[in-house]
């Protein structure tokens, strides 16, 4: 049979498709990592049905402010207000002279805890500043929480100059112990965390990551106490009980899922 020029361009065509099928390879797909189970709107401020049945304590509902007051006060300012189910300090609305504006200060929740394991989840601002701050006492003796009470560093590392120094970046033991490894997120971005301190064993977690591990009220506890700005402060770090405190420290800051059981 003739062959003709365009019979040969369809073999050709044929024989190059084949061999191109052939010769390529599959693509292969991977599974990507299972996420973090992410907070969803429903799941806010609420306690789950194993969470209630573990003894644990909800510390704001979403709704209002019952339970958390100022420092030494009765009351709490109007700058502390609530946004989008979080517990959040409008900086925008303090005055000029923001450590001493009576509408903001240092907040915290009306009641005593000793041996416990405490949650939530925070934010910050762009280049923003804030704490957390456990056992803290109040009374006249007392100008502030951080007078007595231990903090976890909130911060905005890269941004604010605080980052600068180890032991005042975010997770770390304010001032005494800088966080094993970095894991705290951007601006804006969710953070969670875990302070458990029971029988003088403290540990600070941040986004699933063991951060800081120490014993207190030890001699070494004691003397790092001794070699540090802390020494100059009566009764800091020696209370075995006492309130939790969310700092004002002029910046914008949001707190939600907040959450304490007792241990022991």
């Amino acid at each position: 049979m003739k062959r003709t020029a365009f019979t040969y361009l369809l073999v050709f065509l044929f024989m190059g498709g084949l061999f191109l099928s052939c010769n390529s390879k599959t693509t292969e797909t991977k599974t990507p990592e299972e996420p973090a189970t992410p907070t969803t709107e429903t799941s806010l401020n609420q306690l789950t049905a194993a969470e209630a049945a573990e003894g644990w304590q909800l510390l704001f509902n979403g709704e209002n402010l019952d339970g958390w007051r100022n420092f030494n006060k009765e009351t709490i300012g109007t700058n502390w207000i609530i946004e989008d189910g979080a517990i959040h300090l409008n900086a925008d609305a303090k005055g000029t002279d923001a450590w001493v504006d009576g509408e903001g200060g240092d907040i915290l929740y009306d009641g005593e805890f000793e041996n416990y394991e405490f949650r939530l989840e925070w934010k910050i601002g762009p280049c923003g500043n804030s704490g957390i701050i456990y056992n803290a006492q109040e009374g006249e003796t007392y100008d502030h929480p951080w007078r007595t009470g231990m903090e976890m560093q909130i911060l905005d590392d890269p941004c604010h100059p605080d980052g600068k120094l180890p032991s005042h970046r975010a997770g770390s033991l304010y001032d005494l112990i800088e966080c094993s490894e970095t894991t705290v997120k951007p601006p804006g971005e969710w953070n969670k965390i875990r302070i458990v301190l029971n029988n003088g064993e403290l540990e600070h977690w941040q986004n699933g990551v063991k951060v800081v591990s120490t014993t207190l009220w030890t001699p070494e506890w004691e003397a790092m106490l001794a070699g540090s700005k802390f020494k100059d402060f009566p009764g800091y770090g020696t209370f075995k009980k006492g309130k939790i405190s969310l700092q004002d420290h002029t910046d914008p800051v949001w707190f939600r899922n907040i959450k304490v059981k007792k241990l022991g």
